[in-house]
């Protein structure tokens, strides 16, 4: 069985044929692709963003609402004068408000996809107070005194 120029040219055209529709047909199952990822991220950030602007409008709520009085003492209780003794200074601990609790919230919602529940969080000291200049300094000594390899 023997094949001519014409059978040759034939079978280059269909070939060429097939990789042409099969392109086609890829490029335009990719844009589809495409299409639908960018409306599912459109979406998403729409929802993002509604929440975003009900989270703002909490704080906003809760930033406004006048501080409790302070209770009264019943009458005929005579309360200390605080003047007359002093107190100690107490280091003051930064107290982690409920708006910085509901930002932290909806910030690891977002990044998480599902919703999630802060338990408990407190304020961390300053760099002095979080470590012992005395242990930070050993560490250093040590992690000095490890001879590394560099590999080249």
């Amino acid at each position: 069985m023997e094949l001519n120029l014409a059978d040759f040219i034939v079978i280059a055209v269909l070939v060429g044929a097939g990789f042409v529709l099969s392109f086609v047909g890829l490029w335009l199952m990719l844009r589809q692709v495409v299409h639908e990822q960018q409306r599912s991220t459109t979406r998403q950030l729409n929802e993002f963003a509604g929440t975003l602007k009900a989270l703002e409008t909490r704080l906003a709520e809760l930033s406004r609402t006048p501080a409790m009085p302070p209770a009264a003492a019943p009458a005929g209780i005579q309360t200390p004068v605080a003047a007359a003794m002093p107190v100690p200074a107490a280091p003051q601990q930064e107290e982690v408000t409920p708006e910085i609790l509901v930002v932290i919230a909806a910030a690891v919602t977002a990044f998480l996809g599902k919703k999630v529940r802060i338990r408990s969080a407190k304020m961390l000291g300053s760099r002095p107070q979080v470590a012992n200049p005395w242990s930070q300094q050993g560490r250093a000594l040590i992690q000095a005194s490890h001879h590394l390899r560099f590999r080249g």
